[in-house]
């Protein structure tokens, strides 16, 4: 059980940092302040409950398929690109958020969320950690971590990137893909070696 609550709460980690002050949170910022909040939560959280999973399955089979060091290795070099990106990132993101007549709000977020999210850094994040990690934990903090962030920027949002700036925000993110892209070079050394 340790285990499990160590990977979940290393994804956990990962995922929110990353999400912190990225579009989809923002799209849940600018859906909540038009819109009552439940409907625009649930459909977030459903639109990355589905593609965390797409993700964990991916990155499980790849791991199951392919061998150990290409894994671990791709997955450094993923975390590595995703952590220079973030610290090369700056400012606000600006997100134009457009609604179709005649749709909930709840499927409209989850359209949103679902297409702007798809192949996004923490949607890879959670394939490259299913990759070298359980994928149930992986799964359950990497869709936990898009739930509380969706959460924080539907309640406190705007008040959160007033105090803290977008550009440290990222370069948190960023520092801690560099160090998991070391981890996963290490392991993919071991693995070569081993």
């Amino acid at each position: 059980m340790s285990d499990f609550l160590v990977t979940a709460s290393t994804a956990l980690g990962l995922v929110a940092l990353a999400e912190l002050g990225d579009k989809t949170q923002l799209v849940c910022m600018i859906l909540a302040a038009r819109h009552p909040a439940l409907p625009v939560l649930l459909g977030a959280v459903l639109a990355f409950a589905i593609l965390n999973l797409l993700a964990v399955s991916f990155g499980a089979a790849a791991a199951a398929w392919l061998p150990a060091w290409l894994v671990a290795g791709t997955v450094a070099l993923l975390f590595a690109i995703f952590g220079l990106r973030a610290l090369r990132e700056s400012g606000e993101e600006t997100v134009e958020v457009r609604e179709r007549a005649g749709r909930s709000v709840f499927s409209s977020t989850f359209a949103l969320i679902f297409l702007a999210e798809l192949g996004d850094k923490t949607q890879l994040a959670v394939a490259g950690l299913a990759g070298t990690h359980p994928a149930p934990p992986v799964w359950v903090g990497g869709t936990l971590a898009l739930a509380l962030t969706s959460a924080l920027g539907i309640v406190v949002g705007q008040t959160l990137l007033r105090r803290l700036p977008v550009r440290i925000i990222h370069r948190v993110s960023g520092g801690l893909f560099l160090v998991l892209a070391v981890v996963a070079g290490w392991r993919a050394f071991v693995a070569l070696t081993g």
